[in-house]
């Protein structure tokens, strides 16, 4: 004989769930104006995230300076000052040896083009200097007829330029309050605050700060395994500029797709040009195999480890970023869903009932 349902209970659990499908989307619609907000007010709050990154990567040598009785302003002018000056000896080291074998690499290229067009006269294509020719009136005269979307290119391009310019001055500016005035504003932060949030709002802060610390650790780490592996492989295969490239592969590592693209680009280039076509198949090959390694080994084990995330998580995060918001969503994916878990992890242990005390034993 089967139970009847209860109209008691199903009513009752009719009004649970549309109290708890309420308040998720309350939940959703709040979530979707903060986002809103954020959107309007990117142009401020990219700079002070860029700034944040580069205050973890630099904080370690502006507390070293501040222990040995180095006033604040001081120890984050001089880590501010060395901080410029190590980018600038990272552009040289990159750009002085390329420009000295500009010329070599000139003929490389004019070299290539020659031989490509050699290539593409013999069979099977047979393609003669005419229909070269021809090609290049009609692309040039294609480029002619859009010049109007050529400038607008041109000119959004330059708009970029200009707006990375803008924030990384202005991140630079707040990487120096950051590391001057950073370890008074948690106190400050909780005076401001009323009750229960002059305690919670201060931890969780600290907590997102030391996981920022990891993820930049992390991701320089990963970047170092990817231009000591590269770098091996042009070398043992003789590609000229082994150190400038590895170093710009080092670099390229913080910038996620476009970054590895152009190091890669460059360096299938030059190793086509010095050492030709096998040559740069094989750094080609290379290429992909480490970065490769990168996204689906080194990538997520170092920074699982760092940040207390299990692999697949960053990698769905990576995936996800990437397709919401393109490159900048691929760079602050897996640092927002570190942050996300810190104050998961911490409402948790908030919400979470005390341990029980054993009863103390009969005498």
């Amino acid at each position: 004989m089967s139970a009847r349902l209860s109209s008691a209970r199903t009513r009752a659990a009719l009004r649970t769930t549309a109290r708890t499908s309420a308040e998720l989307l309350l939940i959703l619609v709040m979530l979707a104006v903060a986002l809103w907000l954020l959107g309007r007010m990117w142009s401020v709050v990219w700079p002070l995230i860029v700034g944040l990154l580069l205050t973890t990567l630099t904080w370690p040598s502006a507390r070293f300076l501040r222990r040995h009785g180095w006033r604040p302003a001081l120890a984050a002018a001089v880590v501010t000052v060395g901080f410029l000056l190590a980018v600038t000896g990272i552009v040289a080291l990159i750009a002085v040896p390329m420009s000295s074998e500009t010329d070599e690499l000139t003929a490389g290229v004019m070299e290539g083009i020659d031989r490509l067009r050699d290539w593409a006269a013999g069979p099977p294509l047979n393609i003669d200097d005419g229909q070269i020719t021809s090609a290049l009136d009609s692309a040039m005269a294609r480029v002619q007829d859009s010049i109007g979307s050529v400038v607008n290119t041109v000119a959004t391009g330059l708009s970029t330029v200009v707006n990375g310019l803008i924030t990384a001055v202005l991140a630079v500016f707040l990487m120096f309050f950051f590391l001057k005035d950073g370890p008074r504003f948690l106190p400050w932060l909780g005076r401001q605050l009323p009750g229960r949030l002059a305690t919670d709002v201060p931890a969780v802060a600290l907590r997102s700060w030391e996981t920022l610390g990891s993820f930049v650790r992390s991701q320089a780490l990963v970047g170092l395994l990817d231009a000591v592996f590269i770098g091996l492989g042009l070398w043992v295969l003789g590609v000229p500029l082994v150190l400038p490239l590895a170093v710009l592969t080092f670099v390229s590592a913080f910038v996620p797709i476009v970054g590895a693209l152009f190091a890669g680009f460059v360096a299938v280039l030059i190793a086509l040009v010095s050492n030709g076509l096998t040559d740069a198949l094989i750094v080609l090959a290379i290429i992909v195999v480490v970065q490769q390694l990168e996204g689906n080994v080194f990538q997520p084990v170092i920074q699982s480890r760092g940040l207390g995330l299990h692999a697949a998580v960053i990698l769905l995060a990576v995936t996800l970023g990437g397709s919401l918001a393109g490159i900048v969503g691929s760079l602050l994916a897996v640092p927002v869903a570190a942050l996300i878990a810190v104050v998961w992890n911490y409402v948790r242990e908030q919400l979470s009932d005390p341990p029980e005390e054993p009863a103390p034993a009969d005498a």
